[in-house]
Order: structure tokens, then C-alpha cells, then sequence
């Protein structure tokens, strides 16, 4: 049996709870951060005046506008560490939030895609074709979880 695909993007929409975008407060590098995205755009510019004014954005979609601004200079090794960035801070939020984490087990077996034609790196690039890392992301840290 082909295992059950589970969509999400909006926060709104069902099992919004996995988008980065969703109010999870986290806790990372000894600092609060008000959701994973928050923390994911300013390690974009860490240890710079600009991973500090994210961190302190009121919205996340606020944090991302100015994660993607190309006003600051974008750390030398992003591209080889963005994963890894991604990683603690959906299993941070994970870890911390007990109602995200029983929802994340919930899914079993699902495979779960971030559907949007936004991203095709972090998402499936609405096709179906994009590389799908963030929903990989979170399937993985559910059989972390699942194996504690």
C-alpha cells in the first residue's frame, strides 16, 4: 500500500503546525527565537547586526522578507550549512512543543511535502518536482522522535 502524502504550506490550513512560519517560539544559540523561520533567515547573517534586527522582527514573514534581502551579506558558507540550519531549528521546535510533536508522530508513515510554488528547494516547487527538503526534514526528525 502506497503510503498516505500529507500537504502543507499556510499556516491556517491543516497541519499548518509544520510550517516554519507557525508561532513555536524556539531556543537556539542561548537565545529565544520566535519561530523556526525567525531563526533559519538570521543565521543567514549570523554574528552580524542583522541576524539580531531578524531575530527581533515582529512576523515571521517580516523575518523572511529581510532574510532575503540582499542588504547584508550573506555569510560565506550559507550554502554548505543551510541544511543543518533547517535541521535544528525544525527539531528544536519539535522537541520543545509537545502538541507539534504528538501531531508530527500522528502522521505515521506519511510522507509529508511542504506544497508550494514558492520554493522548489524547500518545498515541491507546486509541481511536485522540487527537491522537497523541508518535508524530508521533518520526516526524519519524526523517526528521531519515533525512536526515543
Amino acid at each position: 500500500m502506497k503510503p498516505k502524502i500529507i500537504h502543507f504550506y499556510s499556516v491556517t490550513d491543516t497541519y499548518g503546525e509544520f510550517s516554519n512560519f507557525a508561532p513555536y517560539p524556539i531556543t537556539l544559540k542561548g537565545k529565544v527565537w520566535k519561530t523556526s523561520e525567525h531563526y533559519f533567515q538570521a543565521q543567514k547573517f549570523k554574528g552580524t547586526e542583522a541576524e539580531n534586527k531578524i531575530r527581533k522582527a515582529n512576523t515571521p514573514s517580516l523575518a523572511a522578507k529581510m532574510g532575503r534581502s540582499r542588504k547584508f551579506n550573506l555569510r560565506w558558507d550559507w550554502e554548505k550549512v543551510k541544511d543543518n540550519v533547517m535541521y535544528d531549528a525544525v527539531k528544536a521546535k519539535f522537541t520543545r512543543h509537545e502538541d507539534v510533536r504528538n501531531l508530527l508522530l500522528s502522521t505515521e508513515d506519511s510522507i509529508l511535502v511542504e506544497h508550494t510554488e514558492n520554493d522548489f528547494y524547500w518545498g515541491d516547487g507546486g509541481t511536485g518536482k522540487g527537491l522537497n527538503k523541508l518535508g524530508k526534514i521533518l520526516m526524519k526528525i519524526r523517526e528521531e522522535l519515533r525512536n526515543k
